[in-house]
């Protein structure tokens, strides 16, 4: 997996970069809660909640994949399997090395994709969802990478308690 330590992001200059090393360190506390697991710990439930460590990476890649396209197209149309309910959990057959590859290559393109960006200012429309307001609402670049940095924060979080109560590990333990 790429980490800040080994990105290209550390050649960019400027907010370009530092965005993309905040991202970077955000995906590098997430996969500390990962660590040393086993496709069946991944797939395992400890919480009230639904989330298994497995499902938060898919959710993420999925996540980092569908912003790149919005970011990257700027045309305002729902990317396929946005709100595909099935990004939360891993499926039958899914493997968390299989889930980390996907989760590499999604950053490796959400860095590519930010460093030929013209302009961080460059404004997109976001998709209608069904939560949407009713005017088109437009994003900066900027603004999408900021979300995937909180995004991939909230998720490291959840994914921490997870693997807490899976088995004492945390990420304050790990690193």
């Amino acid at each position: 997996m790429t980490t800040s330590h080994d990105n290209p992001a550390p050649f960019l200059r400027g907010e370009r970069g530092e965005l993309l090393r905040a991202l970077a360190e955000q995906r590098e506390l997430l996969l500390i809660t990962v660590r040393g697991i086993t496709d069946a710990q991944a797939a395992q439930r400890t919480t009230v909640s639904a989330l298994t460590l497995g499902g938060i990476v898919k959710h993420i890649t999925r996540g980092e994949q569908v912003w790149m396209q919005i970011m990257v197209k700027g045309d305002g149309e729902l990317p396929e399997g946005m709100l595909d309910m099935g990004q939360y959990s891993m499926a039958d057959g899914e493997t968390l090395t299989g889930l980390l590859n996907q989760y590499e290559a999604a950053a490796r393109t959400t860095e590519e994709a930010v460093a030929v960006l013209p302009d961080l200012d460059r404004s997109v429309p976001l998709p209608r969802t069904p939560w949407s307001p009713p005017e088109t609402v437009h994003w900066s670049a900027r603004r999408v990478l900021l979300h995937l940095i909180r995004e991939t924060a909230q998720h490291a979080g959840h994914a921490d308690i997870i693997r807490e109560a899976l088995d004492g590990a945390s990420t304050t333990a790990q690193r």
